[in-house]
């Protein structure tokens, strides 16, 4: 029997499309310490984004999101062992860390208010999860450090660098939120955005911000989806890299959710790009610049994106 979504679509995709109520998406989204107010803004708004975002999907999408005091090492646990409780091995299971990191050459760390958490002790509370299809993205800074101890068959991990060494603060995160919702993401037209179509646009947004601020990139995406080996920045030609961040979905558009926002919104998003660009790069000069001059451009800054963000929430 074909359903209402079925009518509308043909083919292959249209059964794609109505059989994700087989399964859930457990996703938990952690937005850890800013260690300044412009970080400590940027990260709970994306992570705010990403929270808003996905409870529109459906009942079949089951959100978590910590941000600010309440995103600490206690709470992961608890919230990553309810999710442990819950999930069934046919379920999908998505962790977004947002933040810094730290990597001292052997293990990673992910910022958190009070004790960091360690990339083992993370995939030891993943590892408890039963779900069948599991993705980290990791968009902190020295996320490149965490993949060796995440890795895992049946888990695809992202990282916004290549390694631990790339430890400076990262934009990746911004253009994965990003990647969710401009339609331009969905490459293969199937009303869907999978991991991979979500990393690659998120990597070549990433990639054009250093190119048009002139500056050296100091992050690099990269991903492993295989379970053994290195990190790659590409599928692989023989199709093994990418195979399974290509095969989870990790949004769908429908009626309901309009993924082409009105010309207000597209100018408010516009808007807040530019804002987040100048307040990096107002960052990149602040040793050059006067402390006092540097806190007054940075607070109206900071000030203006509030604003277009309460705009764009309304």
């Amino acid at each position: 029997m074909r359903t209402p979504l079925g009518q509308r679509v043909s083919g292959l995709c249209a059964l794609l499309l109505a059989l994700p109520a087989r399964a859930g998406l457990y996703w938990l989204t952690i937005a850890g310490l800013g260690g300044e107010p412009d970080y400590e803004q940027r990260f709970s708004t994306e992570a705010a984004e990403i929270d808003k975002l996905l409870k529109a999907g459906g009942a079949d999408v089951h959100v978590s999101t910590l941000t600010g005091a309440e995103a600490t090492r206690a709470r992961l646990t608890q919230l990553l062992a309810e999710v442990a409780r819950a999930a069934k091995p046919e379920d999908e299971f998505v962790l977004l860390l947002i933040g810094h990191g730290s990597f001292d050459g052997v293990t990673y760390k992910f910022n958190l208010p009070g004790p960091d958490i360690s990339a083992p002790e993370l995939a030891a509370l993943c590892n408890a999860v039963p779900a069948g299809g599991q993705l980290i993205i990791n968009t902190t800074s020295a996320s490149g450090g965490s993949i060796a101890a995440l890795q895992r068959r049946g888990r695809g991990v992202i990282a916004a660098t290549k390694s631990g060494t790339e430890k400076n603060a990262t934009v990746f995160a911004r253009y994965w939120v990003e990647a969710l919702q401009d339609p331009a993401a969905d490459v293969d037209k199937s009303d869907s955005i999978s991991a991979l179509e979500a990393f690659e646009y998120a990597a070549r947004k990433t990639a054009a911000f250093y190119t048009s601020e002139k500056r050296l990139a100091t992050e690099h995406a990269v991903f492993e989806d295989t379970g053994k080996g290195a990190a790659v920045r590409a599928p692989a030609p023989d199709g093994a890299e990418g195979r399974l961040l290509a095969s989870l979905t990790l949004r769908r558009f429908g009626d309901a959710q309009n993924p082409v926002p009105d010309p207000v919104e597209r100018d408010l998003l516009a808007r807040k790009e530019k804002l987040q660009q100048q307040i990096d790069g107002l960052k990149y000069q602040k040793a050059a610049i006067p402390e006092e001059q540097y806190a007054t451009q940075l607070k109206s800054l900071l000030l203006q994106l509030a604003r277009t963000q309460a705009a764009l929430e309304k």
